[in-house]
């Protein structure tokens, strides 16, 4: 391990910018430091009430928000548990949106997919398309594909899967819930997901779900749905304030002191600081190539692109593990290009509890070793 990425000489705060998982404030890792309750009593009830108030605006919803003591990939496999069916349609357009059509076919769904270039997005008159030639259980798509930074039109494409009654709309919203708008009630997303460890900037280990009643019909109708995410379980449990399984305390401890920190700086500034940063570094890579000569290039294309990561693509000669590499020399960290784009690209996490300034210095220290 290198060791300005080790855990005995940790970096400093605001240089570790890699698109998951994000930088964790050094209070919100203490507020973990909390005495052990039962998950059975009045204690637990009054930790979950008081979360439920803080990540209702995070979906902008009025259902209640599931917590499970789990990665998100977690309840990417209890979306398709309980809402797949036999035939599921995949918006495909990145890594993470492939794993979401492994993860049904793994599930034992026949899966079709939808496949754009990396760096696409995915159009509402294709699925439509889609839609009208073949009945569908499910369709899953990632708002916010991490591996290249595209973020698809969810509230274009959501109107599109409604036309069809029978047909759930499951959402992998990982790296844009918190980061920018996921509107649950209003787009009717049938059931969508995060992680704790991206835009929330929490420690990795907690996923949230929020699921629409045709969900929950869906899933009372099914069997084989397995245990540790059936979502009647979850829904049962929420009425009185509880978790199906045991719960991750600790985590759940930061998650109740951040969301009293978003709180304050309101979802909606939180999103507009996510807003100022992507659009700095965008600003940024049109500046490396029209007035240094450095041939960059934004991977996602314009006008969908998302406001918490950044894929940008290197000049031929130029690698991207050897960009990380430099970076991480002068004690900076940021991520590799993913899966097929490792070579080509590099990625910024500019997501969670980031400040534009912190944003700022990182762009001057790459500045200086790609020049």
């Amino acid at each position: 391990m290198n060791p300005v990425q080790s855990e005995e000489s940790p970096l400093p705060f605001g240089r570790f910018f890699l698109p998951g998982p994000t930088e964790v404030r050094p209070d919100v890792l203490e507020a973990q430091v909390r005495a052990m309750i039962g998950h059975r009593g009045p204690r637990i009830q009054e930790l979950m009430e008081e979360l439920q108030q803080g990540l209702r605006p995070v979906f902008s919803t009025e259902r209640p928000v599931f917590v499970s003591a789990s990665s998100a990939t977690g309840l990417m496999e209890g979306a398709i548990r309980n809402g797949g069916g036999p035939r599921v349609l995949s918006l495909v357009n990145g890594a993470f949106s492939g794993r979401f059509a492994e993860i049904a076919r793994a599930c034992g769904c026949e899966v079709d997919e939808i496949l754009v270039p990396l760096g696409g997005h995915h159009d509402a008159h294709e699925l439509h398309e889609h839609l009208r030639m073949r009945h569908y259980d499910a369709v899953t798509v990632v708002h916010s594909e991490t591996s290249t930074g595209a973020l698809n039109p969810l509230e274009e494409l959501a109107p599109v899967v409604a036309e069809h009654a029978e047909t759930l709309l499951l959402v992998d919203a990982v790296t844009s819930a918190g980061g920018t708008a996921v509107r649950a009630d209003a787009w009717g997303l049938d059931f969508v997901l995060t992680g704790s460890q991206k835009a929330l900037a929490l420690p990795p280990g907690l996923a949230f779900g929020v699921a629409s009643e045709a969900m929950m019909r869906r899933s009372a109708s099914l069997s084989g749905k397995g245990v540790y995410f059936d979502l009647e379980a979850f829904a049962s449990k929420m009425e009185k304030m509880q978790t199906p399984t045991t719960p991750a305390l600790s985590l759940m401890y930061a998650l109740r002191y951040q969301l009293e920190r978003i709180r304050e700086e309101t979802i909606e500034g939180r999103w507009r600081r996510h807003v100022t940063m992507a659009e700095r570094t965008w600003s940024w890579v049109e500046t490396m190539r029209e007035e240094n000569g450095v041939a960059l290039r934004v991977l996602a294309d314009e006008g969908y692109r998302s406001p918490t990561v950044t894929c940008i693509e290197l000049p031929e000669n130029t690698k991207g593990p050897a960009v990380v590499k430099a970076l991480a020399e002068r004690g900076w960290v940021i991520g590799s290009g993913y899966g097929s784009l490792k070579a080509t690209t590099i990625r910024i996490g500019h997501m969670g509890d980031h400040t534009p300034a912190e944003l700022e210095s990182l762009l001057q220290e790459m500045e200086d070793v790609l020049r």
